[in-house]
């Protein structure tokens, strides 16, 4: 009776991200070179010896079945464990996932047959690392019926956040979503505690909030805007449980990469002298799906008289890549990517396939899959002349979108 099953939600649109999200749901966007979003989350529940799993997916889904089909295919169902994608099938009705909670509320047949202990819901579109079973002691400690993943945040920006509004014993006695003057920490004025999207659940509790949810016409169906707050009013025990940092630096990381200038800047977190998101760390690692392709390899050492180096400073360089004759640093390359001679990438994000033309010059740009950046091309550098053929973010990110053709 100790089981838990793990729900990870993953059917957003992930709209302020387009055009990487016009072929793809967010939790499949490609990050940090070799990996995809839902890579730490997943990871997390692996490192938290979590195995049963099931995946809730909506849009645009099918490069995420592939990654999870290819990657993820690790568990035992001899030794009872399972990941499982679960995409809106109208089971229990005529529409399709309506919200968060209506997502496991017409998936509930299936924990009628497992018959948890606890429920834990995550979202597949953030990247941090965190032992949720250290939450899920903390939820049993404290005999709780819901319990909340908070992480705490500069009051400023409680517009961007769903709030927890907390006693001095950390009990939740409010929830703000994103209140323009939002109730702090009571022992630190300047912080709120934001929700991480992260809950678990007394199995029992949650049946029943989400059947009374789903008679509800005025409901949105949302744990943070409905389940919470009616829980609140019938008095039951919520605890806010503050995120421990599995990346064992001074600050903590978790980042919610909901916006291509977001995106952009966690990518470009990964290649600093001392990274604030460790990649490296043994002991807790980041598993993914990664074809077979060969070693990175640079081409041409200059010589007297020449300036045609194959050169790489301060990137990320994925396999399969070759860097022929041309200058990439402060970038991420990921797999099979090819930069031709005199060509020069700055502060950049390259994804698979990308194919780099001779004497092109490319500055803060995110290129998705399978471009042909033709020769003598530049991009990144007059952001109005960019405007009019890619997207340009507010901070003037300039993103080519998949397939792109540049003729």
């Amino acid at each position: 009776m100790n089981k838990v099953i793990t729900f990870i939600m993953a059917g957003g649109k992930g709209e302020r991200l387009y055009p990487l999200t016009k072929d793809r749901t967010k939790p499949a966007v490609p990050f940090g070179g070799i990996y995809r979003i839902i890579d730490f989350t997943l990871s997390n529940c692996i490192n938290s010896d979590l195995r049963n799993i099931y995946i809730l997916t909506q849009y645009k889904s099918a490069s995420l079945n592939r990654h999870i089909r290819l990657g993820w295919n690790i568990f035992s169902s001899e030794l009872g464990e399972h990941i499982d994608i679960l995409p809106a099938q109208q089971r229990v009705g005529e529409s399709w996932y309506l919200g968060t909670a209506d997502a496991i509320y017409q998936n509930l047949y299936l924990l009628d047959i497992d018959k948890p202990k606890e429920v834990l819901i995550l979202a597949g579109d953030h990247v941090y690392k965190m032992n949720y079973y250290s939450m899920i002691d903390f939820h049993r400690y404290r005999d709780a019926d819901l319990t909340v993943g908070v992480v705490e945040v500069d009051k400023d920006k409680a517009g961007q956040f769903g709030v927890l509004e907390v006693d001095s014993e950390g009990n939740v006695i409010g929830f703000q979503e994103k209140p323009s003057l939002a109730k702090t920490i009571p022992s630190k004025p300047d912080k709120i505690y934001a929700s991480m999207g992260i809950y678990v659940f007394k199995y029992p509790t949650l049946q029943q909030e989400l059947q009374g949810d789903t008679k509800d016409p005025e409901s949105a169906h949302d744990f943070g805007k409905n389940i919470i707050p009616h829980m609140l009013k019938k008095g039951l025990k919520i605890t806010a449980h503050n995120f421990i940092d599995e990346n064992k630096k001074e600050a903590k990381y978790w980042r919610d990469i909901g916006t291509i200038d977001a995106y952009y800047d966690a990518n470009m977190d990964l290649v600093q002298i001392d990274p604030v998101f460790n990649l490296y760390d043994k002991h807790w690692p980041i598993r993914t799906y990664q074809e077979q392709f060969p070693s990175a390899k640079t081409v041409f050492a200059g010589g007297e008289n020449s300036d045609r180096i194959g050169l790489v400073l301060d990137s990320l360089i994925s396999s399969g890549c070759i860097v022929s004759g041309g200058k990439v640093q402060n970038s991420i390359l990921s797999p099979n990517v090819r930069i031709n001679s005199f060509s020069e990438v700055y502060n950049s994000i390259l994804m698979e396939g990308v194919r780099v033309g001779r004497h092109s010059k490319i500055k803060r740009a995110i290129i998705d899959k399978d471009v042909n950046i033709p020769e003598g091309a530049v991009i990144g550098y007059n952001i109005e002349e960019d405007r009019k053929r890619f997207t340009v973010s507010e901070s003037g990110i300039v993103v080519v979108e998949k397939r792109a053709d540049l003729k």
